[in-house]
């Protein structure tokens, strides 16, 4: 049975290992996990969670791990901040469901006139919520396609946008996300990214934009190109930063040929990268932008938010669903956010960087293994490689992330090849904390040499 522990800050603010990793209570609960949960739902680490809050997680053993992986992004305020806690619990007093396409409520309202707000460009917009960050992308393209006519879909090598049958398609990995699912949807079409480490000709940003703008032409012809969905910041691909100026190279293109540009900030999205939004580095303003993960302080929110003209395309209902924009988790949402703003969370996001970026290149210095050191704000990663080459390494990855799974850090990694670790500490997290997460990191890398 679940039980229910007091979390968020009040939690001590410590790594503590009171058993080995996973202890029993979590290896007892596993066993239950095995023989009711499906296999396909996979865990990174099998410790089970009590309580958590600043950049700590309580588990059933009475250890206390830190958390550098935010729940893939989601917790960027971190888990149980008091704005959210207070808004969720008189909103879920109030009441917890209507269904807004039946009977609506100002706390949807409320959330679409922030993303008008936060998100970027100064134009009107609106905003339409859903679930989750696939429905959202899955959404941008049907309101791509009514509002310009078109059918074709441009999306980049390394691109992780879904597990639903059109995200899978323009997902690029196989495994585990695409393998034995297929058949896909149509008219998607993958062209080369900006990746820098790769680059051995060491393409500039508008180079690369050329390359792939080339090859959108020849598959499929402006006059065919409904959008082009990018994530501005690469995810589960490698947390790969695009060259300066293939971002705006991209945007202008589209703009010029009446393609919509789309930017998948879903993981990149609400202070995580130093900015509100991973597009504001570069002034890049999209025509539409999907958002979920850390909009809503761990609840399930996601939000296409667009041109007015272009999210007002589609018929009557043909946007929506029954959970969409749920109150409980619009009230999540508007916590989260107001967090951000009282905490200047996207200034702490720099100032984490500042600290991560610091302790990656102390440890890159010592273990040629680490070939690139590579993001932004609190979305910081390293990709490991066989020294002097580019040939992955992502054996080695994984026997660091044990190690640190095993001293009770939470360290999550990523990547076409699997030799990446995204660090994605939640923004409430302290710096003593954070040395000392990097303190096993480094350990880690000396332990498996």
């Amino acid at each position: 049975m679940s039980t229910t522990t007091a979390g968020g800050t009040s939690l001590a603010q410590q790594r503590n290992l009171v058993t080995d990793i996973p202890g029993p209570r979590s290896q007892e609960k596993l066993a239950r996990k095995r023989k009711y949960v499906a296999d396909g739902v996979g865990t990174t680490l099998p410790v089970f969670i009590e309580a958590a809050g600043g950049g700590v997680l309580l588990d059933a053993d009475g250890n206390t791990l830190i958390d550098l992986g935010s729940g893939i992004a989601v917790t960027t305020v971190g888990n149980a901040a008091a704005e959210v806690v207070a808004r969720v619990q008189a909103q879920v007093a109030a009441f917890t469901h209507t269904c807004f396409m039946i009977t609506p409520y100002d706390g949807y309202v409320d959330v679409a006139e922030a993303l008008a707000e936060l998100t970027p460009g100064d134009h009107a917009k609106k905003s339409a919520l859903f679930n989750s960050g696939a429905e959202a992308v899955e959404n941008a393209v049907k309101i791509a396609r009514v509002a310009t006519g078109k059918d074709a879909v441009g999306v980049f090598d390394h691109a992780y946008h879904g597990r639903t049958n059109l995200t899978m398609a323009m997902t690029a990995k196989n495994m585990p996300y695409k393998n034995g699912f297929g058949p896909f949807a149509g008219e998607v079409y993958r062209v080369p990214m900006s990746y820098p480490f790769r680059e051995t000709a060491g393409i500039k940003g508008e180079d690369a934009a050329r390359r792939a703008i080339d090859q959108l032409d020849k598959q499929v012809g402006a006059q065919n190109l409904a959008c082009v969905v990018i994530e501005p910041i690469l995810g589960e691909g490698g947390f790969v930063v695009p060259a300066d100026g293939f971002l705006p190279a991209l945007a202008a293109w589209c703009r010029e040929n009446d393609v919509l540009f789309v930017a998948d900030e879903i993981q990149s999205g609400f202070c995580r990268t130093g900015d509100w939004f991973a597009c504001d580095h570069e002034g890049v303003v999209p025509d539409l932008i999907t958002t979920a993960k850390g909009i809503a302080g761990g609840l399930p929110l996601a939000a296409v938010t667009g041109r007015a003209e272009l999210m007002d395309a589609v018929h009557g209902g043909g946007l929506g669903g029954t959970y969409g924009g749920n109150p409980v988790a619009c009230a999540a949402a508007l916590g989260a956010i107001e967090e951000m703003r009282t905490h200047d969370l996207a200034a702490r996001a720099r100032s984490v960087e500042a600290l991560i970026r610091r302790r990656l290149e102390a440890i890159a210095a010592d273990h040629a293994v680490i070939g690139d050191i590579r993001g932004r704000g609190a979305m910081m990663a390293i990709e490991l490689v066989k020294p002097g080459t580019l040939d992955p390494d992502a054996a080695r990855a994984a026997a660091v992330a044990a190690y640190c799974h095993g001293q009770g850090v939470v360290v999550l990694t990523c990547g076409t090849w699997g030799n990446v670790f995204r660090f994605l500490p939640p923004l409430s997290i302290g710096d003593e904390l954070l040395e000392e997460a990097f303190d096993v990191v480094a350990q880690a890398f000396a332990a498996t040499a």
